[in-house]
């Protein structure tokens, strides 16, 4: 009886713990592919199973009604109800989102050069954009730079200008004072530190990932940014079989296509990825602002083992842009906000005095060693070679303009050079008007490794080296005679023509003999030392980090004969010292403070007295920037809810700063200047927060962000002013006192939110909205000296605040048992006129009402 008794238990139990089965298929949300061994666990049991190979999978359950959790490294995880019916629960396709906050956790390859917030135990001022919300909403007609905007202390500018010339600021501190990182390699400009997103076009189909470092950062190399650092991610060899086909069209004829495919990991552990498109648009938003490029990717892995893995990667996006320049606020009353100074119509064609040319491949060769399950090694060799420029006006003929729009009559122009040149159809500089090509040839190599050592239970001990060399050629060459059959310029005539155009320009290229007006190289080596030691237990960290880098300096003139030669080399030293300390008072809540102090060398640009026409060093010499940075945060994060505030201060001393300005006092010989500021003092001090909700059942997502910020110059600085034309110093000991007077180019207070909600089964409606003020125009010496002598001090012109409003719409169905991705943005929503900026010789308009759609194919 007993053991009936016990038979009937054990049956009673089974059959309880059976009632029935949930199944579904596990997806990614934006790919649209499987997710292969993805977790499914009722919740409230220990019940749990795995996705197969095609993220199908099957759940046996314990009761008629439940939830499931569904996880997948690197993803939200999400909850979901089911209810059986007739002993069964089919769930359908459950689409998993990336985690920003696991980024670390879906690097690849390079994980040890790549440096993640979450690689340390103590935290940072850190966000993260997702491969998903940057193909989403910062692909085609919009700037990659666009992708970083809704996070906080981040403002992007000059979207008008034309296709890849936005700006980005960070903290107030523009893209040449904040650090670029591609899978851990620096992609600023050796010579100046300036960003040319258009050489980076291809990021927003190449990128997995942006993280956004703010301040201190927690990166370990030798560059010591200002603003903060910014780590893209690309993708590398997808190790999943897949691929997709996108299309995607936008206001004023813009059209993409794209194209990927990767062919998964082999049993012999290889693997194969690719990327290509192409894009055109008669343009941007102004007028004259066309352009057209193409992308592409291609990546190989190979794993032979489980201690070493390889990867090889080379990308590009070559291109062209018409670009537009700022304008006065008179001069867009009279032609409109789409009015462009520079573009104007040849023989029945659009054609313009200032395009943007470029090809810049970029390969990198990734080692992943494991040593030991407490050793591992990671290093990359990389590799770029820059080709192309920008074109302009040379000559002192007429600029012609058309009274009715403006606009300039390139005809007349070509009839003024048939006019003046000789029978031989040759016109001299004195008369003719061309369009040249000013040129930037590069090379650069680098390798960094790192070392990482778990030494003991707590500790963890990381050093590597970064080292670099550039060699970069500066020379302008003739593009397009006008009509004529040559330019003669003291004694020399020239005939060739070169075109403005990033395939071409690769390889064809004025020698030394048909350059005119400059023709110099730069020579920078680096060499770089790194190191951090943390000490972490659950309830808090303390880390130091220190970096020491030397670089080298050397100009080769070849233009001026008479001065031809190389000159003398200058060596110079930086530092950084970073710590900081956090800790956890319960899982959810979390303090932390950093600091940090940073010896920056000066720039190639700033080492020479005249870099485009002299070996002469700059007098007196240009000292190491000095950088203080404080700064201190809150966390706190639940399964539902994060929540980020943090406080900085940023004292920036012995600054230089570049500025160009135009003296227009004589009507018929305006004077086109460069003021350079050699001692700047600028502090940046300010509170930044950001939150995220996203409820268990994942139905709807908001974010919010701002920062409030404080950012002044103090102190004296020097100041020369030299002719761009003639090189002459126009003021040799200018001293300006700048104490007091707003930092410019960046609104001081911001804030924005986004909304994402899942209206239905795949359909999902998204919207953010910003808001800046507190906008300040750029410094004028002039105005900085006209306002002491008044006995005033002076403050930069405030800008009007504004607010913009971005929705977006996808939809994701299935045809013919096909994947298919629908997604529309329209940006600017309410059509909002804007001033987003001020420079030396007009405004920035912001761009209007822009929209796009796309159809994605995944496979």
């Amino acid at each position: 009886m007993k053991k009936l008794l016990l038979l009937v238990f054990l049956f009673g139990s089974f059959t309880a713990f059976s009632q029935g089965t949930v199944t579904g298929t596990v997806q990614d949300a934006d790919l649209g592919g499987p997710l292969p061994n993805a977790s499914v666990v009722e919740v409230g049991t220990s019940n749990g199973t795995i996705s197969d190979f095609d993220g199908n999978f099957t759940l046996s359950v314990s009761s008629n009604r439940g939830q499931v959790e569904i996880s997948y490294l690197g993803y939200v995880t999400r909850v979901i109800s089911f209810t059986l019916s007739n002993g069964s629960a089919n769930l359908g396709s459950v689409s998993l989102d990336a985690d920003a906050a696991t980024l670390g956790e879906v690097v690849i390859v390079g994980t040890g050069v790549i440096d993640l917030a979450d690689d340390r135990k103590t935290p940072v001022a850190v966000s993260t954009i997702t491969a998903q919300e940057i193909t989403t909403k910062a692909a085609g007609n919009v700037e990659f730079t666009e992708a970083m905007k809704n996070t906080p202390s981040v403002y992007v500018a000059n979207q008008a200008g034309g296709f890849g010339d936005s700006q980005i600021f960070l903290r107030g501190f523009n893209d040449s004072n904040t650090a670029f990182l591609l899978n851990g390699q620096p992609i600023n400009s050796v010579e100046d530190g300036r960003m040319f997103w258009s050489n980076w076009a291809g990021m927003a189909d190449v990128a997995n990932a942006i993280q956004i470092q703010r301040g201190l950062g927690s990166s370990k190399l030798a560059i010591s940014s200002v603003g903060g650092t910014v780590n893209i991610i690309s993708k590398t060899t997808d190790q999943r079989e897949g691929g997709f086909v996108r299309f995607l069209a936008g206001n004023d004829s813009y059209f993409k296509g794209t194209a990927s495919y990767n062919t998964g990991l082999s049993d012999s552990g290889w693997a194969f990825s690719f990327l290509v498109d192409h894009w055109q648009a008669h343009r941007k938003y102004a007028i004259g602002t066309a352009g057209q490029g193409q992308n592409y990717l291609f990546s190989v892995g190979y794993k032979p083992n489980d201690n070493h893995a390889f990867n090889f990667l080379i990308t590009g996006a070559p291109q062209w842009h018409d670009q537009n320049f700022s304008n006065s606020l008179d001069t867009y009353e009279l032609y409109g906000e789409k009015y462009n100074g520079n573009t104007g119509f040849l023989e029945g064609e659009r054609y313009t005095e200032r395009r943007n040319f470029y090809h810049k491949p970029v390969a990198n060769l990734n080692w992943d060693y494991t040593i030991s399950d407490n050793a591992d090694l990671s290093t990359v060799a990389y590799a770029s070679w820059g080709r192309g420029g920008g074109t302009g006006m040379y000559g002192r003929g007429s600029r012609v303009r058309l009274g009715i729009n403006g606009e300039i009559d390139f005809d007349q122009i070509v009839q003024n050079n048939m006019d003046i040149a000789d029978s031989n159809g040759v016109g001299a500089f004195s008369d003719a008007r061309i369009r040249r090509s000013s040129m930037n040839n590069h090379n650069w190599y680098g390798l960094l490794s790192s070392l990482n050592l778990e030494a003991g239970e707590n500790w963890n001990i990381n050093a590597g080296f970064d080292g670099r060399l550039y060699h970069g050629d500066h020379f302008r060459q003739v593009n397009d005679l006008l009509g004529l059959t040559g330019l003669e310029e003291n004694g020399q005539i020239f005939m060739n023509e070169f075109e403005a155009n990033p395939w071409s320009t690769l390889f064809d290229f004025a020698e030394e003999g048909d350059r005119i007006d400059y023709d110099y190289s730069e020579d920078i080596n680096y060499l770089g030392g790194f190191g951090q030691v943390e000490y972490a237990t659950d309830r808090f960290s303390i880390f130091v980090q220190g970096a020491f880098s030397t670089q080298s300096f050397q100009r080769e003139e070849r233009f001026d004969l008479a001065n031809a030669g190389k000159s003398e080399k200058v060596n110079k030293t930086g530092y950084n010292i970073k710590g900081g300390a956090s800790f956890n008072i319960t899982e959810e809540h979390a303090i932390f403070a950093n600091a940090g102090q940073f010896s920056r060398q000066p720039f190639l640009d700033n080492i020479f007295r005249d870099v485009r026409g002299s070996n002469d060093l700059a007098m007196p010499e240009v000292d190491n920037e000095e950088i203080l940075g404080l700064e201190a945060g809150y966390r706190f994060q639940n399964s539902n809810l994060r929540v980020n505030v943090d406080v900085y201060r940023t004292e920036w001393g012995n600054r230089f700063i570049s500025a160009g300005g135009e003296d227009n006092s004589d009507p018929k010989n305006s004077v086109f200047y460069t003021d350079r500021f050699t001692d700047v003092t600028q502090l940046h001090q300010g509170v930044e927060f950001d939150f995220e909700y996203r409820p268990n059942y994942g139905a709807w997502r908001l974010r919010g962000y701002g920062s409030i910020g404080n950012w002044k110059f103090d102190g004296e600085t020097p100041f020369t002013r030299q002719n761009d034309d003639t090189s002459e110093f126009i003021i040799t000991d200018g001293m300006l006192d700048l104490t007091g007077t707003k930092v410019g180019n960046a609104p001081q207070t911001s804030f924005g939110a986004g909304l994402s909600v899942k209206l239905c089964d795949g359909l999902t409606v998204d919207g953010d909205y910003n808001i800046y003020t507190d906008l300040y125009g750029f410094v004028s010496a002039d105005d900085v000296i006209e306002a002491a002598q008044m006995g005033e001090r002076y403050q930069a012109e405030r800008l009007p605040a504004y607010t913009l409003a971005d929705a977006g719409l996808t939809y994701k169905f299935t045809l013919g048992g096909q994947r298919l991705t629908f997604r529309g943005n329209v940006y600017n929503l309410f059509n909002e006129a804007y001033i987003n900026q001020r420079d030396a010789f007009g405004y920035y308009l912001g761009v209007g009402r822009t929209y796009n759609a796309s159809l994605r194919l995944n496979f």
